[in-house]
């Protein structure tokens, strides 16, 4: 039986990913502060997330200073959002499928 994982995208596997991917959907950007309060996260286990997922060119992030305080933003790409999209529709394909 074969079991239809093949649409997976192993880039979501990590529970952070997920949850930054799931974040970004609904929010048109989010800042750092944010996102790592929002998912319980270190500085750094953030700030490495977010670069994969940034290497792969599913977000985006933009670095400026408020006042004398940097701020670092994050917005998810199209090619993320279609990415996380058919990641979503190949979970719901699976849960469907595997109860047959």
């Amino acid at each position: 039986m074969k079991l239809g994982l093949e649409n997976i995208n192993k880039a979501f596997e990590s529970k952070v990913r997920l949850g930054i991917m799931s974040v970004l959907m609904v929010n048109a950007e989010v800042d750092f502060t944010t996102l790592k309060s929002l998912l319980e996260l270190t500085d750094g286990n953030l700030a490495s997330h977010t670069k994969n997922l940034e290497e792969l060119g599913y977000i985006l992030s933009k670095k400026q200073f408020i006042g004398r305080k940097p701020n670092t933003t994050f917005a998810i790409t199209e090619k993320g959002r279609e990415a996380f999209t058919e990641h979503l529709n190949a979970l719901e394909a699976f849960l469907k499928n595997s109860g047959k």
